[in-house]
C-alpha cells in the first residue's frame, strides 16, 4: 500500500467529513497541552482498528516470523502505519510479549524476535525510523526514499512504515528538517502552532504505545505481561513509553532514558522517569555519552518503583559484551515469566581517610565469582554541562578487592584532594545454564555469567580534603605491565579477538611528557604486522616473530590518521589501542577517506610487556 494511496484518501476524507477520526482531536485554537498528563488526555491505543498488514511470513529453527503492518492513527486526514518484525515460537501460546525498539541509525531485525521466541517471548522489532532488516524485505535509507517516491516498479522496492501527513523518520528524515524533537509547526506536523504533539519523540512513543495494543490482540500473546525494551535512543523510547501506559509490567531502556532532561512534557526523561511504576533495568556504559551513569544515580530515585537494578560496564561507550547485554532477558525471565530471581543491589560504603575505601556487600543468594570496584577522578559534578568528550573517555581505575566475611573492600589512592571521585561496584554472578540471546546490534551472543553492579558513590574534593584524603598515587612513565588483572583497565567489544583499548592515556597520572616517544616489547611466535592507535591515528609495526622479545619505540609521527597525515604530539590524547588491524576514516573536502593499519593476525595470541613513556 503506497504512500499516494494515503493521499488520496486524505483528500476523500476532507471531501467526506467523518470518514476518518482524527485519532489526536485537532486543537482548534485551544492551547497546546503543556504537562504529561494533558498531553496523553484523551488518547485511547486501543481505541483504533490495527488494520494489520502481513507484508511477508516464514519460519526459522521453530520460530513463526512475519513482516507486518499496522495502524498507527488517523493525523490530518491520512493514515499513519508502522512496520515490523514480529515472531513467535510456533505453536506457542500465552506467550509474554515484547515490544523493542531499534536506536537512531538502527533497523527493525527479524534476529531480535527470532532469539527471544527461542527463549518463550512473542517480540515485535518496530520500524519507527522506517528501516527494516529481514530476510527479503531489507529496507535501508535508500529503499525508504523508494518508498517515499512510490516507485514500486523499482527491484528494490519495499513496502514499511508510513507517517502519512506527519514525519517521524530518522536518518533520514522526509522533511529534510533534520531536526528530531521539534516542537514548531511546519508542513509536516501534526499542530499549526509550537506544540509537544509535534515532536517526533511523542509520535514515536504513542506508535510504540500501539504497538503493546497490537501485541495484546495477537492469540499467542498473554496482554498481562508485556514488556518494552530499547537501546539508544530506542532506550529513551522505552522510557518514555513505560511512563505513558500502565500495560508495560517491565521496561529494559540501555544506553538512553536518563540525560535528556532539557525538553518538554513529551520527551524530557525525568518527565517519564517519574511515573515509572513497573519494574526496571537500566544497561548504562559507565562511559556512555548518551545515557550517562551520572544520570542513571538520579534516575533511580525518579521512578516510582524499588525494582530496579542497574549494569554498567567499565570503560564501555554505547555498546556492551554479553554479560552486560544479557541483563535485559534475565530481568524479563524474572517479571514476565518467573524463571529467574535477581540478587539484590550490592550494598556499599565509601570511607574517607587518608586512603579511601570502598566496601561492597553482594546478595550472597548466588555464588559470587567477581567483586570489581572502579572508580574515577574525570567525571561530572551535577548541575555542569555535560563534557561528551570526557565522558566518553574517562578512565576507570581498577581497585584490588579483599574478602572478609562476605564483604569486600578496595583502597581507593588518589593523587590529591583537589577533584570529585566516584566509585561503583560490579559483581559477577554465573548462570545455572547459558543463556543466548540478540545483543543491542542484533549479534547472537551466548554466556554463562551475568553482571549486576552498585549505586555509584560520590565524594566531593570538600568532603575529601575534611576526611584527611592524602596524595598516594603519584605521576609515572609505566603504563602498563601486562600483568595481574591488567585487562580490568582495558576493554574490547570483540573478546573473541586479542586487541585491546584503554583510556590510561586521558588520566594525568599518565600523562606523556613533551616530546616523548611510546615504547614497549612484544613477543609472536610468527611474523606479523599489528597496529597501535591513538584517537584517530594508528602506527604499523612489523613483527620478526620467531617467539623472541621485540622492542618498540614509536614517535608521535609514526602515526598517521586516514589520510596519511601525521599525529603532532602526544598531548590531549584519549585512547590507546593494540590489534591486529586498526580501521580508521576521515572526511577531506566531503570525501570519505579510509585506511587500515596492520593485517590479519598469524599465530598464538601475542604477549607485552613495558608500555611505557620515554622521556627526552
Amino acid at each position: 500500500m503506497g504512500t499516494q494511496r494515503f493521499k488520496v484518501l486524505g483528500m476523500v476524507a476532507c471531501l467526506v467529513p467523518g470518514l476518518f477520526a482524527e485519532t489526536l482531536a485537532p486543537l482548534n485554537g485551544t492551547p497546546a497541552p503543556q504537562t504529561h498528563a494533558e498531553l496523553w488526555a484523551g488518547f485511547d491505543p486501543r481505541a483504533e482498528p490495527l488494520d494489520m498488514e502481513i507484508l511477508k511470513e516464514w519460519e526459522e529453527d521453530g520460530v513463526v516470523l512475519r513482516v507486518v503492518r499496522f495502524r498507527v492513527g488517523i493525523f490530518k486526514g491520512e493514515k499513519a502505519m508502522l512496520a515490523g518484525v514480529y515472531g513467535f515460537p510456533k505453536g506457542g501460546n500465552n506467550l509474554p510479549g515484547l515490544v523493542q525498539i531499534h536506536g537512531g541509525g538502527q533497523y527493525a531485525d527479524y534476529r531480535a524476535p527470532l532469539a527471544n521466541a527461542k527463549r518463550g517471548y512473542a517480540t515485535v522489532s518496530i520500524s519507527w525510523a522506517g528501516r527494516i532488516n529481514a530476510p527479503d524485505h531489507k529496507v535501508n535509507p535508500d529503499v525508504v526514499k523508494l518508498f517515499w517516491e512510490n516507485k514500486t516498479d523499482h527491484p528494490n522496492y519495499r513496502v514499511t512504515t508510513d507517517w502519512g501527513a506527519l514525519d517521524a523518520y530518522h536518518a533520514p528524515t522526509r522533511s529534510g528538517l533534520g531536526s528530531f524533537g521539534n516542537t514548531k509547526p511546519t508542513e509536516w506536523t501534526l499542530d499549526p502552532v509550537e506544540s509537544p504533539r509535534n515532536n517526533q519523540w511523542f509520535l514515536c512513543t504513542l506508535a510504540a504505545r500501539r504497538a503493546l495494543t497490537f501485541l495484546e490482540q495477537q492469540p499467542e500473546v498473554d496482554k498481562t505481561r508485556m514488556g518494552v525494551y530499547g537501546h539508544s535512543m530506542g532506550g529513551k523510547l522505552t522510557v518514555l513509553t513505560a511512563g505513558a501506559d500502565a500495560r508495560v509490567k517491565a521496561a529494559a531502556p540501555s544506553c538512553g532514558g536518563i540525560s535528556g532532561r532539557d525538553g518538554g512534557a513529551e520527551c524530557d526523561d525525568a518527565v517519564s522517569l517519574k511515573k515509572i511504576n513497573c519494574p526496571i533495568m537500566f544497561l548504562s556504559p559507565a562511559n556512555d555519552f548518551h545515557g550517562r551513569i551520572n544520570d542513571l544515580q538520579t534516575a533511580i530515585t525518579e521512578i516510582q518503583t524499588d525494582q530496579w537494578r542497574a549494569t554498567c560496564a567499565a570503560h564501555h561507550n554505547h555498546q556492551d559484551t554479553k554479560d552486560y547485554e544479557v541483563a535485559s532477558l534475565l530481568w524479563f525471565d524474572e517479571h514476565l515469566k518467573g524463571t529467574f530471581k535477581w540478587p539484590e543491589t550490592p550494598a556499599t560504603d565509601l570511607k574517607l581517610g587518608g586512603v579511601p575505601q570502598f566496601s561492597v556487600k553482594p546478595d550472597p543468594s548466588k555464588p559470587v565469582l567477581e567483586v570489581d570496584v572502579f572508580y574515577t577522578r574525570q567525571g561530572q559534578m551535577d548541575g555542569e554541562k555535560d563534557d561528551r568528550e570526557n565522558t566518553k573517555a574517562r578512565f576507570w581505575h581498577h581497585a584490588k578487592t579483599e574478602k572478609k566475611d562476605g564483604v569486600w573492600t578496595a583502597e581507593l589512592p588518589l593523587s590529591g584532594a583537589d577533584k570529585p571521585l566516584w566509585v561503583y561496584a560490579n559483581v559477577v554472578y554465573p548462570l545455572d545454564d547459558p543463556v543466548t540471546g540478540a545483543g543491542y546490534y542484533y549479534g547472537e551472543y551466548t554466556t554463562d555469567r551475568f553482571n549486576l553492579s552498585s549505586r555509584m558513590e560520590m565524594g566531593t574534593p570538600g568532603e575529601l580534603n575534611a576526611g584527611g584524603v592524602k596524595a598516594s598515587l603519584k605521576p609515572t612513565l609505566d603504563i602498563e605491565s601486562f600483568e595481574g588483572d591488567w585487562q580490568k583497565e582495558w576493554f574490547t567489544y570483540r573478546p573473541e579477538e586479542w586487541g585491546r583499548k584503554t583510556h590510561k592515556i586521558y588520566d594525568p597520572r599518565w600523562k606523556a611528557p613533551e616530546g616523548a616517544k611510546l615504547a614497549f616489547e612484544v613477543k609472536a611466535d610468527e611474523a606479523n604486522k599489528m597496529a597501535v592507535g591513538i584517537d584517530s591515528y594508528a602506527a604499523e609495526v612489523a613483527l620478526k616473530g620467531g617467539g623472541t622479545w621485540q622492542q618498540v619505540v614509536l614517535s608521535s609521527s609514526d602515526f598517521k590518521d586516514a589520510g596519511g597525515e601525521s599525529m603532532a604530539g602526544y598531548q590531549a590524547i584519549r585512547e590507546l589501542r593494540l590489534g591486529a588491524k586498526d580501521s580508521l576514516k576521515k572526511t577531506v573536502d566531503g570525501q570519505t577517506k579510509r585506511a587500515t593499519y596492520g593485517a590479519a593476525w598469524k599465530g598464538k595470541v601475542p604477549e607485552f610487556r613495558n608500555l611505557r613513556w620515554i622521556d627526552p
